[in-house]
This record gives structure tokens, sequence and C-alpha cells, in this order.
């Protein structure tokens, strides 16, 4: 069932208890985890971690911890699944679901005793009612009870209860199958397109605000899964935009301008110094940014080439689409000497007038929708990170450069890198990043140039050999998702080609 107040039939219910919580390997799961794990900090609420990749994970990793907790905590996984069937607790456990999956199972639901969904439903989701899908035990009712009015009837003749009996029982198939068909359609609707909703890292952090226990940190990772759903396509502009409104009302209130102010006077001297001292340290802006992949980590020329809004509207798996490229490098002013460069090495004045450049060739190339609302994380005065480049970097540590090392090992990296005191890690993961980009878009421009995309009425399909040079980074599920959105959104952008006969 949905709970209604978040603090009250969530988080007051685990308080001084054990619990266990699961996790998808995800971004969004990281960061969520990352949310959870501050707020037991504070509360000093005993926990075990468990990243999962996979339903049969998700059973063995609980089966292996039933007996010594009576809560668990499903991040970003088993929303879309039947608990009560798959998992088959006890009747004294109790389940709470973050899952930003979409479509819930009904089952879970509309079950009021052990599982309670903490997301509230979206505008978009049509849950069918309750009697539409559970109501067939009325009809069984109504079978026994005639059954048993009939054994009563021994005045009546056996031709006339025969023919009672029969008509009766065929408006009851009648009626039946009528339902039945009724549920069949409703549930086909319900089920048959998969979506995301919020992301569960803002959900929590909306809950550490309401509890008072949020900071910087915090705010950062809920920021960090809201952009990873934009990044890896799993929600719109529009839900995008709604929600950095609300988080930048947040920014303002968590990283106010005290230590640039002369109102700093007003606090006491201890206050002040501290406050200034924290606000150098660390802080979030908001501001306008390029949707160009890891561009201050790279050359300008291999980020245009490797991030998806670029490649897909120049058509970079083309001989044209190239000669696009050095274009519109050229019109920009960019010299291709400092475009192969590192951004950090490249002329001041080019980096200052690089955000202007590419607002001036957004719509004789068709760039119209390049820069968007972002978040930058200051470290000091030197080490700043775009929400971007924090998605790239995790879903990069999610895919180990040694087979030898486990998911659950990439999981724990994954947090740690959301950590000040581990940039290090974090780096890391962009550099991996960058590895990772260029496989992906090459695998699709081989895919393409080959025609190996085919086309199965509603739905396309690509086949990667096992054996490939390749294949080994589409093992883990973020990196494959990212693989299917650019290589979809590349075949579209070169079937509305042919058709345009271009």
């Amino acid at each position: 069932m949905y709970i209604n107040d978040i603090i009250n039939d969530f988080y007051k219910k685990i308080i001084g208890k054990k619990v266990l919580v699961l996790a998808n390997c995800d971004v969004d799961s990281v960061c969520s985890c990352k949310i959870l794990q501050w707020l037991f900090q504070c509360d000093s609420i005993v926990y075990t971690l468990i990243p999962v990749q996979g339903i049969q994970h998700m059973i063995t990793a609980f089966e292996e911890h039933a007996s010594d907790v009576k809560l668990v905590i499903l991040v970003n996984c088993g929303g879309t699944l039947d608990l009560l069937e798959v998992l088959q607790p006890e009747q004294d456990v109790v389940f709470y679901i973050i899952d930003s999956h979409r479509p819930s199972d009904v089952c879970n639901i509309y079950n009021n005793e052990q599982i309670y969904i903490v997301q509230k439903p979206g505008d978009e989701e049509v849950i069918p009612d309750f009697d539409d899908i559970f109501g067939n035990d009325d009809l069984d009712d109504e079978d026994g009870s005639e059954r048993e009015g009939d054994s009563d009837d021994e005045g009546e003749s056996r031709a006339a209860k025969r023919q009672r009996l029969n008509e009766s029982a065929i408006l009851r198939r009648r009626e039946r199958r009528l339902w039945e068909d009724k549920r069949n359609r409703l549930m086909f609707d319900y089920t048959q397109f998969t979506y995301y909703g919020r992301s569960s890292a803002i959900v929590l952090y909306e809950l550490a605000w309401r509890l008072s226990k949020d900071n910087i940190d915090v705010l950062w990772w809920g920021i960090v899964g809201v952009t990873a759903q934009l990044v890896l396509g799993q929600t719109t502009t529009e839900r995008y935009q709604e929600e950095i409104e609300n988080i930048t009302l947040h920014i303002g209130r968590l990283c106010p301008s005290v230590a640039d102010d002369d109102n700093a006077s007003l606090h006491s001297a201890s206050t002040a110094h501290a406050t200034a001292q924290y606000t150098t340290a660390t802080r979030i802006s908001s501001e306008k940014d390029l949707a160009l992949a890891l561009y201050r980590h790279w050359t300008v020329e291999q980020s245009l080439r490797h991030s998806m809004f670029t490649a897909v509207r120049l058509k970079l798996w083309t001989v044209r689409g190239e000669k696009r490229l050095q274009q519109l490098l050229a019109e920009m002013g960019l010299p291709l000497v400092e475009s192969k460069q590192m951004f950090v090495a490249m002329d001041l004045s080019l980096r200052r007038q690089f955000h202007d450049m590419m607002n001036k060739m957004a719509d004789s190339h068709q760039l119209d929708n390049v820069v968007f609302q972002s978040f930058t994380l200051h470290h000091g005065c030197r080490h700043k990170y775009q929400a971007t480049d924090c998605v790239y970097a995790i879903v990069a540590l999610f895919n180990p450069s040694d087979k030898e090392i486990k998911y659950n090992d990439c999981f724990r990296d994954a947090l740690a890198s959301l950590s000040r005191q581990h940039r290090t890690l974090l780096e890391e993961g962009i550099e991996r990043a960058k590895k990772l980009l260029t496989v992906i878009y090459r695998q699709t421009h081989n895919a393409l140039d080959m025609k190996q995309i085919i086309s199965a009425g509603p739905f396309l399909y690509m086949v990667i050999q096992e054996g490939s040079l390749d294949a080994r980074y589409y093992s883990e599920p973020t990196c494959l998702g990212m693989l299917a959105y650019i290589a979809l959104r590349s075949y579209v952008a070169s079937s509305r080609k042919r058709a345009a006969g271009l």
C-alpha cells in the first residue's frame, strides 16, 4: 500500500530496529543509499546494506538474512514484482519499497499488512481498482451458495433442476468470462509499458529535509540522482524542470552568501567564521551549462563526438556528419589544435567564450537544447564537478576494469566516490567514463554502418556477439541501457534522414 506520511509511516517505524537494505546497482540507488546511510548514522540505526543485481541476487540476499531482520528496505528493486510470491517471507516481515521503476505491482499496492510503498503514485499512473482485478472471489462465493441451495430443493423435479442449473451455470460462466476479459485488458494497459517515476534519491532527500537532517552533501546526492534520470533518458525535460525549481530553493537555503556579505558581522564571531569556512569549502551552484559529456575533463572535440545530443544531431557516424563537426569547430572560431587539447589546457579566453560560441552555433546546426540548467559542486576554489560528470563517473565505476572485481565491490566504490574524502575515486571514474563512452559510441556507429540494428515491427534489436572485443562492457545493466538508448536515438535520426531522401 502507499503510505501517506513518510516520517510517521516509514522513518519512525524503523528507528531502533535492525534493517536490511537491498539496493539495485544503479546511480539513483547509490545516491539513495548514501542518504539512507546518513540518516541511519544520525539516529544510530543498525542496518545491513546488500547491493543486488537481478531478481535471483535479491532472492538469495533476502534468504541469507531473513532470520535476522524483520524490516526490509528495497531501493530501486522489487517494486515491479509480487514480493510475497517471489520472496516467500514470514508473516511478520515488513517491506518498505523505495523504487523509481514503474509500473508498481498491483499485489504490492493492495497489500495493507506487509508491503508499504514510500513514493506516491504519479499522475501518469492509472492503477486498476481492487474489485476489477481481485473481485473473482465474490463469484466463487455465489457458486458455492447456489450449490448449497440446490441440494435443499428436494421437491423440485430432476429435469427442472437440471435446466435451472444449466441456465445459472451459463450465466455465471458468461459473467466470469466478461470479468476476466476486463481484468486482462486493464492489466495489459497497466503493464504494457515500463517507465520511471521520481528519483528515489530526491524522495529521500525530502525526507532528510523534513527531519531537519539535510546539508549540502545530502542535497548534492539528491541532485545527482535526479540528473542521472535525465542523462540516462529516464525522465522528461518537463519533470526535470519541476525538480530543479524545488532544488534551487534548497540551494538558496543551504548555500547562503553569508561569507560574502557584510551581514556576516550580525552573527557571532565564531558562527560567522565557521559559516564562511564551510561555505568556501563546499557549495553548490545552479547555472546554465552545456549538454556535453565530461567536457571539463576532456577535449572539446572528443566531448562533441561522445555526447548524445551533438552526435545524434550532427549524425557523426556518417562522412557528412564528420564534415559538419569540423565546420562547427571552424565557425566557432576554435582552432583545431585547441579543440584537441584538454579543456583545462586551452587558452583562457577561449575557455571563457566557449559557452557563447556554442550558443551562437545552436540555430545554424540545430543544437537548440545544447544549453540546460545544471548544478555544480565546488570543493574550495580548485575542484568543481558538474552533476552529469558524477553520473558518468558512477556508471563507469559499476563497470570494473578487472573481471575479478565483484559487483558489490563496484557498489562500494560508487558509494565512496560521492564522499569528499574520496575525490580520487571520482577522478578515476571520470577517466573510465571517457573509455566507456568511446566504446559505446563506437559500437553504435559500427552497428549503424553495418546495418546491425534490425526493425522487428514495433521493436528494434541489435545483437552483440559474446566473444567480441567490447562485449564485457555490456554485462552491467546500466551500461547496456546507455547503449540501447544511444543506439535508439541514433537509429531514429538515421531513419528520418533516409525518409527525407538526404
